[in-house]
């Protein structure tokens, strides 16, 4: 019985339970949809110009302005957005310090409350909060009252850069499969590749997030398909009335 008791703790230690596993999840879903993004756009782009016209150059303009374009969009939003993010885990990070400063026992207090209301015992549950303000107050309270990490607060530059490249490598996928083949191939090959790409990373996304894969890789393709085929359609019809 007691060899059991004793391998019990170790029986589930293949299992991710460190405290950045979810924060490097979150990080390589935002890399897949970033270049499902990346794959999206820019081919909506090169096979709507492919479709008005089968000049090289204005498609590889057209391309080009799109990966450089959205990159730094992506890049943008994400950094704006990750910066509110920090700024808003700092100050509750500050504060949390402060009122540990000048309210320790207070804090004991709710700390204590925090572990009642998880289902121990008033003893306990003091004698938890004791021991863990012993060990590091602040990390104590971050975790049970905002389930926040002080080393894991996300980095804006980081963020943006990820965006940035994982909307790169995802548009460089349909900027060489409109590019390389020959004009009389090129729009099929551009669809066939991406609609395979999407599907990779529907499926990705889906396997990460826990999701269904069928159901998230058939969203996603469609919604890719009908894209290009809508892009592609307003390209031909804007190159034979001879706008373009």
């Amino acid at each position: 019985m007691s060899t059991n008791q004793e391998a019990t703790p170790s029986q589930h230690s293949n299992e991710p339970h460190g405290a950045g596993v979810a924060s490097k999840l979150n990080w390589l879903r935002a890399g897949v949809l970033g270049a499902n993004d990346g794959i999206v756009s820019v081919a909506a782009i090169v096979v709507g110009v492919a479709g008005a016209t089968p000049a090289v150059a204005a498609i590889l303009t057209a391309g080009a302005a799109g990966l450089v374009g959205g990159a730094i969009s992506m890049a943008l939003g994400e950094y704006v957005s990750v910066s509110s993010q920090r700024d808003s885990q700092r100050a509750l990070i500050a504060k949390e310090r402060r009122e540990l400063v000048e309210q320790p026992e207070e804090e004991l207090a709710e700390l204590t409350g925090l572990y009642q209301s998880k289902g121990l015992s008033a003893e306990t549950a003091r004698a938890v909060a004791i021991e863990l303000t012993e060990h590091d107050a602040l990390a104590a309270h971050l975790d049970a009252e905002l389930n926040i990490d002080e080393a894991d607060v996300v980095s804006p530059w980081q963020a943006a850069g990820a965006s940035a490249l994982a909307f790169t490598i995802g548009a460089i996928l349909p900027m060489l499969s409109i590019l390389l083949p020959p004009a009389n191939v090129r729009v099929p090959v551009t669809f066939i590749a991406v609609l395979v790409a999407l599907a990779a990373t529907g499926t990705t996304s889906a396997l990460i997030g826990g999701s269904p894969v069928l159901r998230a890789t058939l969203r996603v393709v469609i919604g890719g398909a009908i894209a290009l085929a809508a892009t592609y359609i307003i390209g031909s019809l804007l190159g034979t009335s001879g706008i373009a």
